[in-house]
């Protein structure tokens, strides 16, 4: 029998290390990390397909305890990513690189059945163009985050470049990812909506970009907008992967602008305590009514 989900998450995961003001500290990260947690308490089924160190494979029984299924394909090296933050201002940080685990491949993919393929890669490299090419002649949509493509790591600090390969690749792609850095970067303008509409013009079908107060979504008719309302901001990181699946859950059933409300009121929920979210649907249902 052919498994069948929801979502299929691929992606790093990360044995981050946080240095805030001096003080050093560990965690476990990841866009499918964080992600899969917000998809599964939002009654999605989902598969989250990695590659890390086989010492590190503990790194993923939070996940499996909290029911995601978990492909985890061993290599040399898990992705360690150190964050510094040097002041309290917690939009200030500096990221280094210090490993990271090897590529995917079309055939790290398991043979089942699902509506979305989420390609979400922490860095360039992660996420071959081939693996688009690849993913895009299946029956599913492709969800990519941008972070991915755009983000890359040169003497293990970071810096963002345009992807030479967007015009080949975004048509494949129907939901979009970028928050307002990424997307200034791939588009050249600074104007949120702008820019999404350059991404759909470009060939993706449901564009996502997120800002600090809010999340704006476009669908080559109209923008669609939700705030966050967070009381405070010690969960804020895996905000954007977060926010990005929730999107995709919700929409599995239901309108746009329900979707969009439905993400940013789970991620505000979310974005008020460290890790990955663990409320309920009828938490961020209740938090939804708080939003305007």
């Amino acid at each position: 029998v052919t498994k069948q989900y929801d979502i299929i998450s691929i992606g790093h995961i990360d044995n981050a290390i946080l240095n805030f003001m001096g003080k050093v500290s560990r965690f476990t990260g990841g866009a499918v990390y964080y992600s899969s947690f917000a998809a599964k308490r939002s009654g999605a089924a989902v598969c989250v397909v990695t590659k890390l160190a086989e010492r590190d494979m503990g790194l993923l029984d939070e996940m499996r305890a909290e029911g995601v299924e978990v492909v985890a394909i061993p290599c040399q090296y898990t992705t360690s990513v150190e964050n510094i933050f040097e002041t309290e201002d917690v939009d200030k940080r500096k990221v280094n690189l210090l490993t990271q685990a090897d590529p995917f491949t079309i055939a790290d993919i398991p043979d089942a059945e699902t509506k979305i393929y989420n390609m979400a890669g922490l860095f360039v490299g992660e996420i071959p163009d081939q693996l688009i090419a690849d993913l895009s002649k299946k029956d599913a949509k492709l969800a990519l985050d941008l972070q991915c493509m755009l983000r890359k790591s040169e003497a293990g600090s970071f810096l963002w470049k345009d992807w030479p390969a967007k015009l080949t690749y975004l048509p494949m792609i129907h939901y979009l990812k970028a928050d307002s850095l990424e997307s200034e970067i791939i588009t050249g303008t600074p104007d949120r909506e702008e820019a999404a509409k350059i991404l759909y013009g470009w060939g993706a079908k449901e564009i996502m970009i997120s800002h600090s107060s809010e999340v704006i979504i476009y669908d080559g008719k109209q923008i669609y907008r939700a705030p966050f309302n967070p009381s405070n901001l010690s969960g804020r990181t895996g905000r954007g992967d977060t926010v990005f699946i929730s999107y995709m859950t919700r929409r599995l059933t239901h309108g746009i602008q329900d979707s969009v409300d439905y993400a940013c009121a789970l991620c505000s929920i979310k974005m008020e305590q460290p890790g990955p979210f663990k409320g309920t649907i009828d938490d961020v249902l209740a938090r939804i009514k708080t939003l305007r």
